[in-house]
């Protein structure tokens, strides 16, 4: 039941009303808009040093990029193996890691010439990822989170992403963004602000509207939500979708209840 649940159901969950204080719901302001390839089937996405490091799925279409923002242009691109369908990536350290769907393996590239320095093995399957300055954060289309050791790539433990009590499901694309973890809920127009010690829901994010379906210039049942980038120093968020022609820049603003 919780796989068939609806962006509204989700919703719901989240901000439902309880003894405890429901956790805070945000809207958002676009600042920018960029263009996006819409052949890109993004399924990871980083920022760094003024680009975005993009990993795009799809069996024998799957690529790691490197993108200039405002252009949209792809100035760096990699193939991926043609019979693996590729799925959350991130940059870590002079890194960039990469997960693939349901082939249990992962690559890690050479940030800079894109060149495959290892691979390795996890069980089940491979949706999003993200990593802060210790450890990485795997989403396996579940409502757990793995935390993975980024120099052996090996798992410590997981986590159970809960809002009110109840597990949250569908989690995909993540991002590190100011020591909370941000997820977005696949099939949503949805993403949750996740404390990654607990699990615990800490805010919901409505980017309903943020580019409707009748604009993504596609009527592919696929081309939804999921790709979160975090500019640190410039404090700017980034979010676009799988085979969506634009890349927006967002400001959240706080929703007031009723």
């Amino acid at each position: 039941m919780l796989k068939q649940l609806t962006t509204f159901a989700i919703a719901a969950l989240v901000v439902a009303s309880s003894a405890h204080a429901a956790p805070p719901v945000y809207g958002f302001v676009v600042k920018n808009t960029y263009p996006h390839d819409p052949q890109a089937f993004t399924q990871g996405l980083s920022y760094r040093d003024g680009y975005l490091y993009e990993s795009t799925g799809q069996i024998g279409h799957s690529t790691i990029r490197k993108v200039d923002i405002k252009t949209g242009k792809v100035v760096q691109k990699a193939d991926l193996p043609p019979n693996v369908f590729g799925e959350g990536s991130t940059a870590v350290g002079n890194t960039l890691v990469g997960l693939t769907w349901q082939s249990q393996v992962g690559y890690v590239f050479d940030l800079k010439t894109f060149k495959l320095k290892q691979q390795f093995k996890y069980e089940g399957e491979g949706w999003g990822l993200a990593g802060d300055a210790k450890q990485l954060y795997m989403s396996d289309g579940s409502a757990a989170i793995r935390i993975l050791d980024p120099k052996t790539m090996k798992e410590l433990r997981r986590i159970q992403v809960t809002a009110e009590g109840q597990p949250v499901p569908r989690l995909n694309e993540l991002e590190f963004v100011n020591g909370e973890l941000y997820s977005n809920v696949w099939g949503t127009d949805l993403i949750l602000r996740i404390d990654p010690d607990s699990g615990k829901v800490l805010g919901l994010i409505d980017l309903t509207g943020l580019l409707p379906p009748e604009a993504r210039g596609t009527t592919s049942v696929d081309a939804v939500l999921n790709g979160i980038a975090w500019d640190d120093k410039g404090k700017r968020l980034f979010v676009t979708g799988k085979l969506w022609p634009k890349l927006f820049e967002i400001e959240l603003v706080p929703r007031l209840r009723r």
